[in-house]
């Protein structure tokens, strides 16, 4: 059974930073494709950032230059690094494991204006 474990949302300022975490345990590859989305109060799930195994990323055109996906094979554990926060990325942000139903409960990120 694999789990996700979210961490370090909170109340930040407009302009502000925070660093999102996501500790994976169970059977989860360091090849697998890693992935945070995010979900606003009344609109649809998105996806924020992707890294593969081999740490190439993509990421959403709204976070560009301002977000970092990470990770740490060895602690089983990706980063979304999120810096010059704004309002409109308030929402709950998800961890998933690409192409399977693995996803965390959450973390909520409130960017006040």
């Amino acid at each position: 059974q694999v789990q996700l474990v979210e961490s370090g949302g909170g109340l930040v300022q407009a302009g502000g930073s925070l660093r999102l975490s996501c500790v994976a345990s169970g059977r989860i590859l360091s090849t697998n494709v890693m992935g945070w989305y995010r979900q606003a109060p009344g609109k649809q799930r998105e996806l924020v950032a992707t890294i593969t195994g081999g740490s190439h990323t993509n990421y959403a055109d709204s976070v560009k230059g301002r977000f970092t996906i990470s990770r740490d094979n060895g602690r089983n554990t990706v980063y979304l690094q999120m810096t010059s926060l704004k309002p409109e990325d308030t929402a709950v942000y998800y961890c998933h494991v690409l192409l399977s139903t693995y996803w965390g409960q959450g973390t909520q990120v409130t960017v006040s204006s």
